[in-house]
Parts: structure tokens; C-alpha cells; sequence
């Protein structure tokens, strides 16, 4: 026979080989133990936690000749059969590829037959949610009342899409990822079995790079361990092989995040570019990494958690004094979605520089959490400029650009005439005598005085005191006047300029006048 896979090579043939599902695998001895089998089981987990092994196992031990406290022996004929995949009582099937109503018919036409051999029928439905509403409705009566010698085992990574009627009449077993130091552990007896030479940093790296799946752990080993025959595999090695990227480099990167140094970012991943690193393993690991530093900002007591030795500890806590915790969620925030978009992307390394550039430079970002980095970036700006100064000028001035004119305070004139106050006490008759249109403009205009007696009539825009202005209108204003007052006046029609008020610049003679009025009745 050619080369089997370590995963093909090692998959367990007893409970007790079974690691990191010992909740499990401990029910389950005991229901065959006190013979209290259920009918059906609905297994759960994510992929290469060991659900279809599992219920292989399962399937040997209710139907093994000469069980041990719930264990198959593995020596009877039955044992070897199932293990063989030759025995008539364990079918198992795909339900990705056979997922239509016919398949379960047939299931159903085939369970009235008693097995040939042993004590069971084991069925064994791998991916089951990926069966139509119609199949599942065509297993449902035969899942509720199957014959006492029928067990149904289904396996799904996605127990969500199974309707809540099969869920009910399932025992649901829920496999749990397998943890760093299971997997390094069960990765170490296998590499002394095949007479492999692997670092125990690399074994720990696999593991981690597994995310909990023991199948995952096994492949890798297998394509490093293949790649470097009869050498001995490093760390190095495994980084290589698998396009990963070393702390050290990931620690680099954030250093000139933090320097907002675009160049040597851009040279880094051009770097790491040349090297083969996949980018979207870079993105992954410096998500990670970020996650470690976040966790060590956050509590004193994360070593159980972070699963790394001391010295690299260390230097992830001096590195996390480096960064604010509103920094590091953000970076986390932008690389979480760079690692969704690289899925689909035809042009990585554009998306990926693109995104180091956004975080050296914030101020190319318009969202809220970007706030605090821009008025970081800006702090650091001030203080190189400052930096670059001589000793006795780092005086910080705030400077105006825009020369404001000097205005001076309006006066009035040295004495008001008769005349004038005269048109200012009566100005509202004047106005109600002026033609519509005019009238309209004079309720907004206010009065004031210039030199030689002159009545100036101020308005609040170009257009009405363009309006008012005309000749022909100034001449009406002066005839009303002469009418009601019996008195010549020269007026002059202003607009209040720009940027300022009427108060900045002219008098008002209506109110001095009131208040004149107002004291002699005092």
C-alpha cells in the first residue's frame, strides 16, 4: 500500500485515543456500559474535532463482541470488519452529495431489514444539514420510531440549519475545539512514533495554527515534515513552509505603525513579499498578535491565556506600553476585515499596502473611532517640528494668518443738529409715506449721523441699499422729508460692510435720541 496521511495513519480506533472530547467520550462509554443507547445522536463541532471518528468508535463498541467497560475490544470479527469498512451494519453517508428525498427513502425501505451480523444497524449521516427540507421530513417519522436495532448518528459542522424537529429527537453532543497543549501533546507521541526530528517550538506553532482541529494539526505536520525529509524541522522551517510570518517581524511592523514610517512598512511587506509569506497568513497573524497585546493591556493575569513562554510575555507586555487601548482596537477592527476582503481579492498586496498606508496616515480616515490617532498624529507632528528647533525658541505662538483691520469705534458727531434729531423723532412717518415698494426697503434700514448734518440711512445688504440709493429714490426720501419736516437734508445711503455690524460702525441716533427723552422724563 502507498503513503497514508498521519491523519488517515492515526485516526483513533478506540475511545481511549480520543483527545480533548472527554466529556463525551466518557457519556457515551456509559450509556453502552449500562446499555441505556439512545436511537439517535446529533454530534456538533467544528471541522477535525473528531466527529465522525467518534461515532465510528461508537458504532464498533454496541456492536463489539467482547466490550470493555463501554471500549471496543478491537479484535473480535466485528471490530475488525467496521474498521475495515466492510461490515453490512455500519453505512455511512454523505449528505452533501446524496441530500434528496430518494436517498431517505431508501433508508427508510433498508432499516426493516434486522442486521446480519452483531447487534445494531448504524447509520451514520455525515453533514447532515446539508439535506432538503423534503429529506428531512422523509427522516423524520423514521427518526422518531426506529426499530430497536437501528441507531442514526448525525454529524453536522452547522447544527443551526437543522430544523427543531430533528434536533428534538436527537441526544445532541456538542465537540469543542482542542486546545494548544492537547494537540502539541498528541502531535509529540505521533512525530516519536514516525522517528521525526521536529523542534518543540515548531509542534507549538502547529498546534496553534490547527485553531483547535486535531485533523488540521496532523495535515500540516504531514506537508512540513514533507517538505524538509530527514532534516530536522525548525520553527524557521515551519514559518517558510507555511507563509507565516515570526513575531519578530510582526513586532517590526507595529513599531513603524507607530513611527507612521510608510517607507519602511511598504519595504517590510515588500520584504516579507520576496520571502513567499502569504499575505493573507500576514493578516491573520498580526490580528493575532494584536489580540495578545490587547489582552495584556487589559489584565496583569493572561499568561494561561496568551499560551506563549515567558520571554516572549515580556516582550509583549513592553511592547503593549507602547500603544493605547482605542489604537489597538482600531488595528484590530481594520485587519479583521482585511482578512475577510483578501478572501476575494485579485490584488492583495495592493489591499494590504493600502491598508498599512491608512493606518500610518488617520487623517485618510473619516471614521468617529479615528479621532483620537489623527490628534495623536498631529501631537507627533508639533513635537518633531519643535524637536528640530534650537534650544531657546521651542515657544509654542498661535499666529492669526488674516490681518483683521483696525476699526476704529464709531463717534457721534460733536453735536447733533435739530434738524436731524427732528427727521430721526418723525422717520417712521416718513417711511409710511413712501411709495410700497421703498417702504418695504426703509423697514429695515436704520439711522444714523455723519458730519455736516448729513442723515445717513445704513441698510443690511448690496441689494436694498443699491435699491435705496438710486437717485431717484434718494430724491423721494428728501421730498417726504421736507414734507413732514419742513426741513432740506442731504441724506447719504450705506450698506453694513461684511463681517460686521451695524453697531461696529455707525451710531445709532433713533436709540440716543429715546434715551435722551427717557432721562428728562426721569
Amino acid at each position: 500500500m502507498g503513503y497514508m496521511a498521519l491523519y488517515r495513519k492515526f485516526r483513533p480506533g478506540e475511545f481511549e485515543d480520543v483527545k480533548g472530547q472527554d466529556a463525551i467520550v466518557t457519556t457515551l462509554k456509559n450509556q453502552i456500559r449500562t446499555d441505556r443507547i439512545g436511537h439517535a445522536y446529533l454530534f456538533c463541532g467544528t471541522r477535525g474535532t473528531g466527529k465522525t471518528t467518534v461515532a465510528k468508535i461508537f458504532a464498533k463498541a454496541v456492536n463489539c463482541e467482547h466490550p470493555n467497560e463501554g471500549s471496543p475490544c478491537g479484535e473480535c470479527a466485528m471490530c475488525r470488519s467496521i474498521a475495515a469498512g466492510t461490515s453490512m451494519n455500519v453505512i455511512e453517508i454523505d449528505a452533501a452529495s446524496n441530500n434528496g428525498v430518494d436517498n431517505i427513502r431508501e433508508i427508510r425501505e433498508e432499516v426493516a431489514y434486522r442486521p446480519t451480523e452483531g447487534k445494531y444497524k448504524v447509520y451514520i449521516i455525515d453533514e447532515v444539514h446539508m439535506l432538503s427540507i423534503g429529506a428531512f421530513n422523509a427522516l423524520l417519522k423514521t427518526l422518531e420510531e426506529p426499530p430497536e436495532y437501528v441507531i442514526f448518528i448525525l454529524a453536522t459542522t452547522e447544527a443551526h440549519k437543522i430544523p427543531v424537529t430533528i434536533l428534538s429527537r436527537c441526544q445532541r453532543y456538542d465537540f469543542k475545539r482542542i486546545s494548544i497543549d492537547t494537540i502539541s501533546g498528541r502531535l509529540d507521541e505521533l512525530i516519536k512514533k514516525e522517528g521525526l526530528d521536529v523542534e518543540e517550538k515548531a509542534v507549538r506553532y502547529i498546534a496553534r495554527m490547527a485553531d483547535g482541529s486535531m485533523r488540521d494539526a496532523l495535515s500540516l505536520l504531514d506537508q512540513c515534515a514533507a517538505f524538509y525529509i530527514g532534516q530536522r524541522l525548525t520553527y524557521d522551517n515551519v514559518l517558510e513552509v507555511l507563509g507565516a510570518v515570526d513575531a519578530d517581524v510582526l513586532g517590526r511592523l507595529l513599531e513603524q505603525l507607530l513611527a507612521r514610517d510608510v517607507k519602511k512598512v511598504i519595504e517590510t511587506v515588500d520584504e516579507l513579499v520576496m520571502q513567499g509569506r502569504e499575505l493573507s497568513q500576514l493578516s491573520a497573524d498580526f490580528t493575532w498578535y494584536l489580540r495578545n497585546l490587547l489582552l495584556v493591556k487589559s489584565s496583569e493575569e493572561m499568561e494561561d491565556v496568551l499560551d506563549v513562554s515567558t520571554e516572549n510575555l515580556e516582550r509583549i507586555k513592553e511592547e503593549a506600553k507602547r500603544i493605547e487601548t482605542d489604537e489597538l482596537i482600531r488595528y484590530i477592527r481594520i485587519f479583521s476585515d482585511l482578512s475577510n476582503q483578501l478572501k476575494y481579492a485579485t490584488q492583495k498586496r495592493v489591499l494590504t499596502e493600502v491598508t498599512f498606508i491608512r493606518l500610518c496616515r488617520p487623517q485618510m480616515e473619516v471614521k468617529t473611532d479615528t479621532i483620537l490617532s489623527r490628534i495623536r498624529a498631529l501631537e507627533d507632528e508639533v513635537k518633531k517640528k519643535l524637536a528640530a528647533l534650537p534650544e531657546g525658541q521651542r515657544t509654542v505662538y498661535v499666529q492669526n494668518t488674516e490681518k483683521e483691520e483696525i476699526h476704529p469705534k464709531p463717534k457721534l458727531p460733536k453735536a447733533l443738529s435739530e434738524d436731524v434729531r427732528a427727521v430721526a423723532a418723525n422717520f417712521g412717518q416718513i417711511r409710511e409715506a413712501a411709495p410700497a415698494g421703498l417702504r418695504q426697503y426703509l423697514k429695515k434700514a436704520r439711522l444714523s449721523a455723519g458730519e455736516n448734518n448729513h442723515l445717513i440711512i445704513v441698510l443690511e445688504d448690496e441689494v436694498s441699499a443699491g435699491f435705496v440709493g438710486t437717485e431717484e429714490h434718494k430724491n423721494e426720501i428728501k421730498r417726504i422729508i421736507a414734507e413732514k419736516t419742513g426741513k432740506e437734508m442731504d441724506i447719504d445711503v450705506r450698506q453694513v460692510e461684511n463681517g460686521r455690524t451695524f453697531e461696529d460702525s455707525y451710531v445709532d441716533i433713533e436709540e440716543v435720541i429715546h434715551m435722551e427723552i427717557t432721562e428728562e422724563e426721569e
